[in-house]
C-alpha cells in the first residue's frame, strides 16, 4: 500500500459537529458551530474549543467567559451547517433555524439551545492564542441532557439521538455499532468448556438410550 506525503495539516476525523450558544454581558447572543472542540479532562471535567477570532461569536465568548456546547442531530444537520457558515453580524440564527433559546443552569450570560439533546455548559478558565484559531479552555459547570432519551431505568440512551459527525467536509450520521468500550478485552466462553457441554450432552443421550 503506498501513501502520498502532504505538507501538515489537520486530518482528525470523524469529528463532533456541535453549535455553540454564547452570550455578552449585554445579553446579545449568538450560535456558530464549529468542529474544533473535545475533552480536556475527566476530573475536574473540562472541554476546550478553537474559534477564529474573526467569528463574530468571539468577542461574546471573550467578554463573558461563557459558552454552551450543543450536540447536534441528523435532524439538527441543517441548523449545523447554516450556523457555521452565515455570520451572526448579518441575519438572527435563532430565527432562521428555528432554534430555541433557554437559560443555562450554571450560566449567568450564555443559554442553551432547547432542541439539542444534550447541552454542556463551559466557563473560561484559560485563552490560548494559537495562531489562525484561539483556544478556550474551559470547565465543564453543567450538563443537561432531554429526559425523552431515558430507558425504563432511568439511563441516557444517547445513541437513540441520532448524533451528528463531521470529517473532511462532510456531515455523517454515527451508522452502525462495531463493539462497546472493553470489548477487545473482554473475558470469551472457551472452545474447552463449549467442548465439554457438548461431551456432558452427548453423555447424557447414550445414557438414555440405554435405559
Amino acid at each position: 500500500m503506498s501513501k502520498q506525503v502532504w505538507k501538515p495539516g489537520n486530518m482528525i476525523y470523524p469529528l463532533p459537529a456541535v453549535m455553540v450558544s454564547t452570550a455578552d454581558k449585554s445579553r446579545n447572543t449568538n450560535i456558530l458551530t464549529i468542529a474544533w472542540t473535545g475533552t480536556v479532562c475527566t476530573n475536574p471535567p473540562m472541554a476546550y474549543i478553537s474559534v477564529r477570532p474573526e467569528r463574530y461569536s468571539y468577542h461574546m465568548i471573550e467578554e463573558s467567559g461563557e459558552f454552551v456546547i450543543n450536540l447536534t442531530t441528523e435532524k439538527l444537520a441543517w441548523a449545523a451547517d447554516f450556523c457555521g457558515v452565515r455570520s451572526g453580524r448579518d441575519v438572527d440564527k435563532w430565527k432562521e433555524c428555528s432554534l430555541t433559546a433557554e437559560p443555562a443552569q450554571s450560566l449567568k450570560y450564555a443559554p442553551s439551545i432547547k432542541e439539542s439533546p444534550v447541552n454542556i455548559e463551559c466557563r473560561v478558565i484559560r485563552t490560548e492564542k494559537l495562531g489562525s484559531h484561539h483556544m478556550f479552555l474551559a470547565e465543564v459547570t453543567a450538563v443537561r441532557v432531554d429526559d425523552s432519551y431515558l430507558d425504563e431505568k432511568g439511563k441516557f440512551e444517547l445513541k437513540r439521538t441520532g448524533l451528528l459527525a463531521y470529517s473532511h467536509g462532510e456531515y455523517l450520521g454515527l451508522g452502525k455499532k462495531l463493539g462497546t468500550f472493553g470489548y477487545s478485552v473482554r473475558k470469551k466462553k472457551t472452545a474447552g468448556k463449549k467442548s465439554t457441554g457438548r461431551k456432558n450432552a452427548n453423555r447424557k443421550r447414550k445414557n438414555g438410550k440405554k435405559n
